[in-house]
């Protein structure tokens, strides 16, 4: 019988972490992690090389041995996971096709394991794409792979969508052109995705939530809407240099003919545009100025 676990607000959780913890060696890929995912969010999970994302997203698919608690849409990963799986779709990078495997050949296989697969759904999908049913993996473009996927994906009722670099080596037209088909043709309030990408820029517009993850540890969590109430960006006046360093921002830049540029969390807006033009900070320049110092 399948444990549901609620958030405070009464919502039941797609994801309950509490205490995660997974070492390889001397080195820990989660140290005591904590985080909640809520159903209909699009969760971007976000960190340098060797923060934890990867065997994060291993733990909730139950594929590797981990300490702590994890509760994945009702479930234990470590002991349910084949029933897990009827709930749950996975894409990591392109290259996990078997380059001899056909298109129909792919399809008949996801047809014959997964529970909710869609066929007919799925034939719609491809007859938009220049795959046709005998063209095997290895002739096609990583682009057209990725068409696959999608194709395939997209044809499972899958609860929770998991995304491990899935748009890794492709051009930015397949880049938008995946995340766009991901929200015009498969998600809505009833699932989830989490998705891990170095390429912040391109699926900002799309997240609804982030977490970065630094050394084995969630060190912001929150929705995009709390990120643009809470930070701000100042192009500092030349004059004001001083006045704005004393409000002790959080990261500072410097930009061409002598500009600076600073980040602040918790500074309300109204008395920084005293000192120069605010913005909201796009989330990559978040996520550096969060991660100054790990490459030291």
């Amino acid at each position: 019988m399948n444990a549901e676990v609620t958030a405070p607000s009464g919502e039941s959780l797609v994801v309950r972490a509490r205490g995660l913890r997974k070492a390889y060696k001397s080195k820990h890929a989660l140290d005591n992690t904590d985080f909640d995912i809520g159903p209909g969010k699009i969760v971007g999970l976000i960190g340098p090389n060797g923060a934890g994302k990867t065997t994060a997203l291993k733990a909730i698919l139950g594929l590797i041995p981990f300490d702590g608690q994890l509760n994945v849409l009702g479930r234990d990963p470590r002991t349910q996971r084949d029933d897990l799986m009827k709930d749950v779709c996975f894409i990591a990078d392109v290259a996990v096709l078997p380059r001899w495997m056909r298109v129909r050949e792919a399809v008949d296989f996801v047809a014959g394991i997964h529970p909710r697969f869609d066929r007919a759904k799925c034939e719609r999908f491809l007859s938009g794409t220049q795959l046709t049913p005998a063209l095997r993996v290895r002739e096609m473009s990583k682009g057209m792979i990725v068409q696959l996927h999608l194709a395939l994906v997209m044809a499972i009722d899958a609860k929770l969508l998991v995304l491990d670099e899935p748009t890794l080596g492709l051009d930015i037209l397949y880049r938008k052109q995946f995340y766009q088909r991901l929200l015009e043709d498969y998600f809505d309030e009833q699932k989830t995705i989490l998705v891990t990408t170095h390429q912040v820029e391109e699926i900002e517009h799309i997240l609804t939530d982030v977490m970065f993850i630094r050394d084995g540890k969630i060190v912001l969590d929150a929705s995009m809407e709390a990120l643009s109430e809470r930070f701000t960006e100042l192009l500092v006046n030349a004059e004001s240099t001083d006045a704005a360093r004393a409000l002790k921002p959080i990261d500072e830049r410097s930009l061409p003919f002598g500009r600076t540029v600073m980040l602040f969390d918790g500074v309300p807006p109204d008395r920084l545009s005293e000192l120069g033009e605010t913005r909201i900070p796009g989330l990559a320049d978040l996520f550096v100025a969060t991660m100054k110092g790990t490459y030291a």
